[in-house]
Order: structure tokens, then sequence, then C-alpha cells
């Protein structure tokens, strides 16, 4: 596996929701009408950081609200929380309070994180209030489709609430978990290798290791480990092919410098032939979700003409398949790129 140092140089605008993308969303039912919108929550007046138990600054604040302002905030968000979980159904939330709001002024959604604890047993979860950006949601619907995980979200307006993806974050796994004689380091760099394969055949950018979680199964006799993506701001935007491939940002060195030292390059092709074929069989059991997101994408101006074709060409060359130069659209790149999965794994 190679290494890197790859950066982006400039931020992503937030590309609204078409009315195509609304109606895609009311048929999968992920859309709804919500009693607080992400703007209601700006109407803060003072926010004091947020520190870790370390001490040290996590880029969140808090928020202070005028008090009319805040109960009526708590009591919109807990309806939010119910729709998000359970339809709507008033139940779930009638023994939890909204603990803390926190902002966060760092990247391109500026989310809000609100703590929802149920005071029965002090049980808490976490969702998030962002801005509706149709790059972020292309990359749920993707994640949704192409990976083993499941993704919660409902959008209204502007809004967009998404459910907390829970895991240790990938830069802090590093730091301090990734020794602990007893994880298997083979598993661990497989599974960076997986998800290495799945964010560069589905174009999701940006997964510098806080932008992703490390989730830990205990087996019968071993622990078993999952990459999950946490952030799809950069899905399909940018046109420089290794902002899509974790392995060249220096965030993910430890991940890569551990696949390195534990796998060959022979492991390295059978994992992401695994890769592959995982999404080769999801792109057929949803193919009819995935054709009718297609329909809507593809229409959907989500990057530039520039980075457009500077993709396709890397991609060319990449797969040594001529037929990206004919692309014009980010879609049509994704697409061509689940074509060459499929001929990859039946040849």
């Amino acid at each position: 596996m190679e290494m890197g140092d790859v950066t982006i140089l400039k931020k992503k605008p937030i590309y609204p929701v078409s009315p195509e993308l609304r109606k895609y969303l009311r048929f999968y039912q992920r859309d709804a009408r919500l009693p607080v919108a992400y703007h209601d929550l700006l109407n803060f007046y003072e926010s004091f950081p947020v520190t870790d138990k370390n001490g040290r600054d996590t880029l969140w604040e808090s928020p202070l609200y005028p008090p009319h302002e805040l109960e009526r905030l708590h009591t919109g968000l807990k309806k939010v929380y119910a729709m998000l979980k359970a339809n709507g159904n008033l139940r779930i939330v009638e023994h939890k309070y909204i603990d803390r709001i926190d902002y966060c002024k760092f990247g391109n959604s500026n989310p809000f994180r609100i703590k929802i604890v149920n005071r029965l047993n002090d049980i808490y979860d976490y969702f998030y209030v962002k801005k509706a950006d149709s790059s972020r949601i292309y990359g749920l619907e993707l994640e949704e489709i192409f990976s083993p995980n499941q993704v919660n979200y409902i959008v209204d307006g502007e809004t967009l609430i998404e459910e907390h993806i829970a895991g240790i974050p990938g830069d802090e796994f590093a730091r301090t978990r990734m020794s602990d004689p007893d994880y298997n380091p083979i598993r661990i760099a497989k599974e960076f290798v997986k998800f290495n394969e799945r964010c560069k055949i589905t174009l999701l950018g940006d997964m510098r290791s806080y932008n992703f979680v490390m989730q830990i199964t205990p087996d019968f006799d071993d622990f078993q480990f999952r990459l999950r993506a946490i952030d799809f701001d950069q899905q399909f935007y940018e046109g420089n092919l290794k902002v899509y491939m974790p392995q060249f940002f220096k965030e993910n060195r430890a991940y890569v410098q551990l696949a390195m030292e534990y796998l060959t390059d022979k492991t390295v092709i059978q994992y992401q032939q695994e890769e592959q074929s995982s999404i080769m069989y999801q792109s057929k059991a949803e193919r009819y979700r995935l054709r009718d997101l297609r329909d809507v994408c593809i229409k959907d101006k989500i990057s530039t003409t520039e980075n457009i074709h500077q993709l396709r060409e890397s991609l060319a060359i990449h797969y040594s398949d001529d037929h990206y130069h004919k692309c014009e659209t980010m879609t049509e790149i994704i697409e061509l790129n689940i074509k060459n999965v499929i001929r990859m794994v039946i040849a």
C-alpha cells in the first residue's frame, strides 16, 4: 500500500437540495415536517468552548439561548428525536430530556450536536442538526446502498437531521488503541484496505481519521473491526483521485503502516476483491433504488466541470479504461466504477 500527503485546498460549497432529490427523499421516506429547523438553533446570543475530560479544546461550542427560546427548542428537539428514531412516536421521549446543545464552526456543515438523556436510567444518545447539502445526502444514500451499514436521517427544507454513528474516532483509535495486545493487527489492516477500496469506488472523499470511526465487536475467539464514515461532505466533488483514497492522507499514516507491516501484496488484492464482490452484490440487490438515485443525481450540479474532467482522466489511467473520457458527470463516473467492479469480479 502506498502512502502520501494529499490535501484539500478549497472548501466545498453547499449544494441546495433540488426538487427532484426532494421527490426521491419523499418516496424513500427520508423527508419530514420538523418542529425545529437548523436556522432556529442559530439564534443564540453567546457561546463558550467545550473541552474534553483532559481540558483540550474539542472545536465545539456550547451556545446560550434565552430561557423562553430554550424551552421551545428542547420541546421541538425531543419531537425531532422521536421522528428520527420511532416515526414520530412521542412515547419514546416521554422520560427523556435535552441535556445540551453543542455547535461546531469547523467543517462544511457547521453541525449542532444534541445530547438527549433518559431521566429514568441516565442512558444518553446524540443526534445532529445540519445544513441540508445535496452532496452529503447523496453520500448518505450511497452509504446505505453499498456499505454494510445502515444510515438514518431525515430532511426538511434546508435542515438535515442525522443519527449519531457510535464508535471510537479513527484518530483516537490509532493513537490509543491500535497497539492493544488483545487486538489482531491483521484484522485492523484488512478493514482499512476494504474501507479504502469502498471509498475509491463510491467516490467518498476526505476520509481523514477524524472523519471515520472504528467499531469494535467482541467475537467468541477474537475482536471484529469495522470502519464507518461519519462525514459525507466530500461526496464526489473533488477532481483529485487521491482524495477518494484514505491511504493518501497523512492523518491515516498509522493505518497504512499497519497494512504495510502485516499484509502482503497478495492479501491486499484479496481484500480489495472481497470489497468489490460486496459492492457488486449490493448494486444488484438495490438496483431499483440505485436506478432512482442515479436518475436524480445525473441531473444535479454537484461538482465543477474542471473537477469532473480531472477525475475522469485519472480513473481512465487507473482502470485502463478509455470509457471514462466520455463521462460528463460524477454520476456517470460512479456508474462506470460499478461496471468496472462487476467486470473485475466476474473476470
